[in-house]
């Protein structure tokens, strides 16, 4: 598949080399607050907006995880990069890993936050439905960031969450989406990949917590090591984004 340059920023000139993917609610400017923390003479980390989101809303697609590694690669071509990390939050996660499978050269390693493992994440019955249905419910998606962060937030900070989603995602991509990071799993062709993984998940994130990694990222990469930030839910960027940054920043350095 070849993919196509998408809207993507650049945040620091650090030797570090790391392009940032995003999560399904989010586009790259769900990022802000962990940017503020990064220190740009460690890294320099390329943030790009998958196609359907942010800068990209109107770029058609097949909106797939396949395309959304062929899209990474042909940002990191633009810049000029041979080889990189890839930080992937959430269904970014899963996309990261599929640039792995397709340019196993370039990708010095993946850090994962709260990420989406390579055999997906079956929902079933009630749960699909609720998933399928926030493509054009707005409380779906409300719903479903509140369960994510162990119900502690207020009204504002799930309304903020939402809003972004709503405002800066095409509903035929968000949907679209689901069924590729959800549905599909190529686990086998990742068993035993050597890469160097670092996984950070929140310690109140019932979905994609330390019990998830376990059960599948830690079990297929055998260089692969979890930390649990204490004080985040599945949006770690957004929650605890000084602590994230610290994780990147320590695991990118060795």
């Amino acid at each position: 598949m070849t993919g196509q340059v998408l809207p993507y920023d650049v945040h620091g000139e650090g030797p570090g080399r790391a392009l940032v993917l995003h999560n399904w609610f989010g586009d790259r400017t769900s990022f802000a607050p962990l940017r503020a923390h990064l220190d740009g003479a460690v890294g320099t980390y390329a943030f790009v907006d998958c196609r359907g989101y942010g800068e990209a809303l109107d770029h058609a697609g097949a909106y797939t995880m396949e395309e959304v590694a062929a899209d990474a690669l042909a940002v990191a071509d633009d810049l000029g990069w041979d080889s990189f990390s890839v930080i992937g939050h959430s269904m970014g996660g899963k996309a990261a890993q599929l640039m792995l499978l397709d340019a196993p050269e370039r990708i010095r390693s993946i850090i994962g936050v709260s990420p989406v493992s390579a055999a997906g994440f079956p929902l079933d019955g009630e749960t699909w439905e609720l998933f399928a249905g926030a493509a054009d419910e707005p409380a779906n998606r409300r719903a479903i960031i509140d369960n994510t962060t162990g119900g502690r937030y207020d009204d504002a900070w799930l309304s903020a969450l939402v809003d972004r989603s709503v405002t800066r995602s095409s509903a035929t991509a968000f949907r679209a989406y689901l069924d590729s990071w959800s549905r599909t799993d190529f686990h086998e062709r990742v068993r035993d990949n050597p890469a160097p993984v670092l996984l950070v998940v929140g310690a109140h994130d019932p979905a994609l917590g330390s019990e998830a990694m376990e059960a599948t990222w830690l079990r297929w990469y055998p260089n692969a090591r979890l930390e649990v930030l204490k004080d985040a839910g599945h949006y770690a960027p957004e929650e605890t984004p000084q602590a994230l940054a610290e994780a990147i920043e320590a695991f990118l350095g060795a």
